[in-house]
């Protein structure tokens, strides 16, 4: 692993475990499914740049960390990344999530390859959790990620098939 990544993975596992993230459905320690994301980026092929943003792909949206503070440790790219990556917050009385979700697609759609290809293995991590543990939420969540892949048209498309694969059952 490059140092730029190390640094990233470390920095995500400090962030996550300060404010004490597990993963829903699992209980693991949240970074599991960072790490899971970048190795999915680094077997498609992707640079130290796109593995490090994947590692750091939830920080702004789940912890305390702020774009300002990727730009500042991680340089413009990951930071450009990262933010393209995280998604609307949630506001109270703001957008619902079906116009959040509108929002997110907008966004993803404008990204790079690469970008997009962290999206969508994201999407195939997180597939597999909500699919075998929260099968209430499933039907939503599916329909959902059916239509922000229409619009990650440049992302691996290796990944992109077997995330169609998850989501078409």
């Amino acid at each position: 692993m490059s140092s730029i990544n190390n640094k990233a993975r470390i920095f995500a596992t400090a962030a996550h475990m300060a404010v004490g993230q597990k993963r829903k459905h699992t209980g693991e320690d949240y970074i599991v499914h960072p790490i899971e994301v970048a190795d999915i980026v680094s077997k498609a092929g992707l640079d130290d740049e796109y593995i490090s943003a994947a590692f750091l792909h939830d920080v702004v949206e789940d912890t305390h960390i702020t774009l300002d503070q990727i730009r500042e440790f991680f340089g413009q790219k990951i930071h450009d990344i990262v933010e393209a990556l995280t998604d609307e917050p949630f506001i109270e009385n703001g957008a619902n999530r079906k116009a959040r979700k509108a929002i997110d697609r907008e966004r993803l759609s404008k990204a790079d390859a690469g970008t997009q290809t962290i999206k969508v293995a994201d999407l195939i991590d997180n597939t597999k959790t909500i699919v075998r543990f929260d099968p209430k939420f499933a039907p939503v969540y599916l329909a959902e990620k059916a239509l922000l892949l229409d619009v990650l048209t440049k992302a691996d498309q290796g990944l992109l098939e077997k995330a169609r694969e998850q989501v078409n059952g």
